[in-house]
């Protein structure tokens, strides 16, 4: 087991993340925050979905996920149109723009990391690529986790 000093330079390691991401942001094209690439990435990989099931994914409120939404069907990245199993309901499906859109980023990303890792070794990224999913597996679905955590707890007595 690590030591407490270990951890705790993780969670400082960790907490930097944060530039690494905002750099990786700056990548995308101005139009496109990275709330509404997480949108279309969903919708790439869950494929059609209602706007309830997209905010329980980005495990955000209703109306922020509406806006998300919006700012991206405005774009023509993504369409809603009605579920036919419930009319009052919308079903929200990438558009072959969306698509394209979703490769051009990929391309961005991939390129940026060969840039920024070009002095690390096949191995050593290989070796991050199986820490990181080891570290997301040992965290679960932190979504579910903090659902259930809230609504598990009882009140201090």
């Amino acid at each position: 087991m690590a030591a407490q000093r270990q951890y705790e330079e993780l969670a400082r390691q960790l907490s930097a993340i944060g530039a690494v991401k905002r750099e990786m942001g700056r990548m995308l094209p101005q139009d496109c925050p990275p709330a509404s690439a997480g949108v279309l990435t969903l919708l790439d990989r869950h494929g059609e979905m209602r706007m309830s099931q997209l905010a329980e994914l980005l495990a955000i409120d209703m109306s922020v996920t509406s806006r998300h939404v919006a700012h991206a069907a405005e774009r023509g990245w993504i369409e809603r149109k009605p579920d036919p199993a419930d009319k009052r309901s919308r079903l929200l499906r990438l558009t072959p723009s969306g698509t394209a859109l979703l490769a051009e980023l990929a391309e961005r990303y991939t390129a940026a990391l060969a840039r920024y890792l070009d002095d690390w070794s096949d191995a050593d990224v290989g070796h991050l690529i199986e820490l990181l999913a080891r570290l997301r597996t040992s965290f679960g679905d932190c979504r579910t986790r903090a659902h259930h955590d809230s609504t598990t707890r009882t009140p201090a007595g």
